[in-house]
């Protein structure tokens, strides 16, 4: 009899797959992302060991269940919070936080704020189907102006969150977007955000076919795709359409953006930006596309620095051996008398 044992150097992306029955309603978006991280989880080749998967609420935080590593399923807009736990108590841990566009810019939304610009190193993944799926269909932060639900009959009246622009004002030193279908682009920007040292965001452009089907056609249809994204990649110029003669540059004398053609009123390709993922500045200009514009997909930012857990323990070794009791009484103490 041949026994084949499986290390680490032979795992496949269903070596990350739990012995659990996927519950996703068929269709759902879901499915890619979760075949998009266990396939980068393949190719990084991470130890399952290590590995930790923390979710909150909504149909997004099923996921740790379907995972074979370690996993918590918490409490609704909480995920980043206790992964900051996770790895503060255990540096050397590999914590994704998965969380949706409810979950995590609704009732997680200070949570989602601290974390990014507390700089924590977790790769966090944001499941957007601009809708709330798991209550069954009530408009989300995200959704748009107009959208019809069981909680805005006649219609949202509030402005959307960009999800990208937030994580930017927020402060986070690694944005990106991808979309659930988009396999060939999703993986290489996962395990771009996993290379990170520091807070990784990465929004995903997911459909919920049962609540809010084809919300992203417009962007992600095949007939319309090329001309309604751009993808971005550091040091390349920002050119889309199918024969990339279309590009964005700055409007003369304005800091914004335009949609201009190569040979047309005497456009060059000289004129074209050139993507620099370092430039906060651009990568907000870039977030915040809306059509007619195309939506850009890819690393927007990446400019890393010290993560926070790393400083926390570089902080307390400077320090060294700390006495508790010593601490409480250096600063004013009183003393309760009768």
């Amino acid at each position: 009899m041949t026994v084949t044992t499986i290390t680490d150097a032979q795992l496949a992306p269903k070596d990350y797959a739990s012995d659990q029955e996927v519950r996703w309603c068929p269709g759902c978006g879901d499915y890619a992302i979760l075949k998009a991280v266990q396939k980068a989880c393949a190719e990084l080749q991470l130890d399952r060991a290590r590995t930790v998967f923390v979710s909150g609420i909504g149909c997004a935080a099923r996921f740790p269940y379907y995972m074979s590593t370690y996993g918590f399923h918490t409490v609704h807009g909480r995920a980043p919070a206790i992964a900051t736990g996770i790895k503060l108590a255990n540096p050397e841990l590999d914590v994704w936080v998965m969380t949706g566009d409810g979950d995590g810019l609704s009732i997680g939304g200070n949570h989602m704020l601290h974390v990014l610009r507390r700089n924590v190193d977790l790769q966090i993944i944001l499941f957007n189907n601009e809708i709330y799926g798991l209550t069954k269909g009530q408009y989300s932060p995200t959704s748009r102006r107009g959208t019809r639900s069981p909680s805005t009959p006649l219609g949202s009246l509030e402005y959307p969150v960009s999800a990208c622009v937030f994580a930017l004002g927020a402060g986070a030193r690694f944005v990106a977007r991808s979309v659930d279908t988009m396999q060939a682009h999703l993986v290489p920007v996962l395990k771009r955000a996993h290379a990170h040292q520091g807070a990784s965001f990465v929004e995903i452009l997911q459909n919920c076919v049962v609540f809010n089907d084809a919300v992203f056609d417009h962007i992600t249809g095949k007939t319309v795709a090329s001309d309604a994204q751009i993808l971005v990649e550091h040091g390349r110029p920002l050119l889309f359409g199918k024969t990339k003669e279309q590009g964005l540059r700055l409007v003369p004398g304005k800091l914004e953006l335009e949609v201009v053609t190569i040979g047309a009123n005497g456009v060059t390709a000289a004129d074209i930006l050139v993507h620099d993922e370092t430039n906060r500045a651009l990568a907000q200009h870039l977030a915040a596309l809306e059509p007619p514009f195309p939506t850009a997909m890819g690393v927007l930012y990446c400019n890393p620095t010290l993560s926070y857990e790393r400083e926390v323990y570089a902080q307390a070794a400077a320090q060294g051996s700390a006495d508790l009791d010593v601490l409480l009484r250096k600063e004013r103490t009183w003393v309760v008398e009768g």
